[in-house]
């Protein structure tokens, strides 16, 4: 059994921290394993991570290798000029770092994990409309392989409205309770390891719609997947991982380099 029926590792957040779950709120993370809350970045930040993604992407794109352009370019496209992802925002981007070290955010992170949080890996999923792919069902305990597997939370910020046309993210209720399964992955995506089609019937999956400058918080054992955007719009979103500063990542699934862990509290 993953979850516990309290903070993970401690007794609550850092004294003096602002936090903005309710009792409910928590409740309702412990028994789905995930939590969508609206409205946390306004506007003006939105518009500003945007920005500063369209400028990183393009920087990005004049150097991308050959062998990155596997792991971060849509398959689909053929210009091979359409990003899926870009990794470690949170540490290459002040703005980005910014949002990540919010105290509002902090302490709702530390509302869920216990205190004491950095963020060891963080990606932006582009998502763009009519090429973004699917995401199958996996977990993130499995990638990351912590110590503790109520140690680890995704912070999953909505830059556009995320909704089930552009590829919302889709949940498995409960499914945090059970182990971490074996995940595979097709032989020309090695990154893209996915729980086996064979058992993926286990959990229902329920869609979590995210209005922009919304979140939603998932716990690392939570069953999820997305669909293709089959809109014309994009589905942005910045991902942020944090691990409790008492755990660490004994077996990940790929590697994660220590280096570029952003220490927030």
């Amino acid at each position: 059994m993953a979850t516990s029926d309290g903070p993970p590792g401690g007794t609550g957040v850092a004294k003096g921290t602002q936090t903005m779950l309710s009792d409910p709120q928590l409740d309702q993370f412990r028994q789905l394993g995930h939590l969508t809350i609206p409205e946390v970045f306004d506007r003006r930040t939105v518009a500003g991570a945007l920005a500063d993604i369209d400028s990183w992407s393009r920087e990005f794109l004049e150097q991308i290798s050959e062998e990155q352009q596997r792991w971060y370019l849509e398959q689909a496209d053929t210009t091979g000029t359409v990003l899926r992802k870009l990794d470690e925002p949170v540490f290459h981007r002040t703005l980005l770092r910014q949002m990540a070290q919010s105290e509002q955010l902090v302490g709702s992170v530390e509302q869920l994990i216990g205190p004491g949080v950095s963020v060891f890996f963080s990606q932006v999923f582009c998502k763009p409309p009519g090429l973004g792919g699917p995401k199958p069902v996996h977990q993130d305990n499995f990638y990351f392989g912590p110590d503790d597997l109520d140690a680890t939370l995704t912070v999953w910020i909505a830059l556009d409205d995320a909704t089930r046309e552009n590829g919302c993210l889709f949940y498995g209720n409960g499914s945090h309770r059970g182990p971490v399964y074996e995940h595979m992955a097709p032989p020309d995506e090695p990154y893209n390891l996915q729980i086996p089609s064979d058992q993926v019937d286990h959990y229902p999956m329920t869609p979590a719609p995210v209005p922009a400058g919304g979140i939603s918080f998932h716990h690392g054992n939570t069953w999820h997947q997305s669909s293709s955007n089959t809109s014309s719009r994009p589905r942005r979103a910045i991902a942020m991982h944090y691990l409790r500063n008492n755990a660490s990542l004994i077996k990940p699934a790929l590697p994660y380099d220590p280096s570029v862990v952003v220490k927030i509290s």
